[in-house]
């Protein structure tokens, strides 16, 4: 199981959902907790539907999906072979 640094209930783990980044080696993929928040739950209602997870858990989700969607711009000019 991959745990990534400053987001340790992030795990990843080919046997457990494909390899999804889940919460804590659950069957929870951070994919779900970002759909719930995206579509207007609160973190204490997602907890009321999933017990089992807790407020630390969503916190990281969300850092998570912030880390993955962090823009870069790189410039680049395509190289154009030239004849001699």
């Amino acid at each position: 199981m991959t745990v990534l640094t400053g987001l340790d209930r992030i795990t990843f783990d080919t046997e457990i959902m494909a390899g999804q980044a889940c919460i804590r080696g659950m069957r929870m993929p951070v994919s779900v907790i970002v759909n719930l928040i995206a579509n207007g739950l609160s973190p204490s209602e997602i907890i009321a539907d999933y017990p089992y997870l807790e407020p630390e858990d969503i916190q990281q989700a969300l850092r998570y999906a912030a880390w993955l969607t962090q823009e870069r711009v790189i410039s680049w000019q395509p190289i154009i072979a030239q004849t001699l």
